[in-house]
């Protein structure tokens, strides 16, 4: 398990880190949330044993992780904010080393790229992956030595749905097995769907835990609901899968459906966030595009992308083409795995 007592850390006066009491029990999922960028860097440089306490104690499966290292790389898996892969080695051969580094036989690497959804991969330099299939190798490396506690940093992060379903499966499965798993990341769906608990902090300081089961669900969750637009004389309100794209132009957001454009009094930005969890893609600062509608994607110079929708243009019936900037065309590709 993993136990922090009274733990501190004081850096030219400052308090960096003070967490009185933190338990993760065996088989138990607990998150640490709210940690800004020096107060998380300098706990898990506690938590890894790259420093130590100015007062109180860490322990990790009964290790102290800065005086006990060779012990601590043995029973602890850690996943880094940053992968740190061996970029040019292969897939296959970065979960290879790890398995001669434990003294493992090497159909674990085989059995752990399955697990992470890689094994079509396995011959691909890592430097070739895209952002979140090295998340993933990452994290295969961080199972691969079946380790009885799991410390690991922004696992979700710019993660696709597929990715996410994969990650939280595999940490199930490592409750089930008795691993004690602490996530530092921001609180999100996916935390609060997999942990059993989540701890807020304060500028280092803890403030409060709660249970996500324990949490009343919004009487809205989950019923449909529908973007107003105006029309003559009326509202109308649309339902968000018969939108094709939405767009801003001369300062008016338009929703572009089957039947054509209706004007809508919400920014885009407003229609984005209103449409988060509806499979919409900011495919250029003016488009907004629904992925289920995407027909295909157009590159007409290193630089130029265009996306085609499965409509038609209700005027001339020509394809509908979207312009897709170079920074959301790599976004896509991570995002669709293509």
């Amino acid at each position: 398990m993993i136990e922090i007592a009274q733990l501190q850390k004081v850096v030219q006066q400052n308090s960096i880190i003070d967490i009185p009491e933190l338990t993760v029990a065996a088989g138990s999922i607990t998150a640490v949330s709210g940690l800004t960028a020096p107060h998380k860097e300098t706990f898990i440089q506690l938590l890894t044993g790259q420093t130590s306490p100015t007062a109180g104690q860490i322990r990790l499966d009964g290790l102290d992780p800065h005086h006990e290292r060779a012990e601590f790389a043995q029973k602890v898996g850690f996943l880094p904010a940053e992968n740190g892969l061996y970029e040019r080695l292969t897939v296959r051969q970065n979960l290879d080393f790890y398995c001669r580094l434990y003294g493992l036989p090497l159909d674990r690497a085989a059995s752990m790229l399955t697990q992470v959804g890689l094994q079509d991969k396995a011959q691909i330099r890592a430097q070739q992956l895209s952002p979140e299939l090295a998340r993933r190798l990452a994290l295969g490396r961080a199972l691969l030595h079946q380790p009885q506690v799991l410390i690991l940093v922004d696992p979700f992060h710019r993660s696709a749905p597929a990715t996410v379903e994969i990650f939280t499966n595999l940490l199930r499965q490592q409750a089930k097995a008795g691993v004690a798993t602490l996530l530092i990341a921001d609180e999100s769906a996916a935390l609060t769907a997999v942990c059993q608990t989540i701890i807020i902090m304060n500028q280092g300081q803890y403030s409060h835990s709660y249970q996500p089961s324990d949490q009343p669900t919004p009487p809205t969750h989950n019923l449909p609901f529908k973007i107003p637009a105006r029309l003559e004389g009326k509202i109308a309100l649309v339902n968000p899968a018969d939108i094709l794209y939405a767009t801003s132009d001369d300062g008016r957001t338009y929703l572009h459906t089957y039947d054509g454009r209706i004007p809508t009094h919400l920014t885009l930005t407003d229609v984005e966030e209103r449409l988060d969890r509806s499979g919409f893609f900011r495919a250029h600062r003016s488009y907004l595009v629904n992925l289920q509608h995407i027909k295909e994607m157009i590159s007409y110079t290193r630089d130029s992308y265009t996306l085609i929708l499965d409509g038609f243009q209700p005027d001339d019936a020509k394809p509908i083409e979207i312009p897709l900037s170079k920074t959301a065309a790599r976004d896509l590709r991570d995002l669709l795995d293509f």
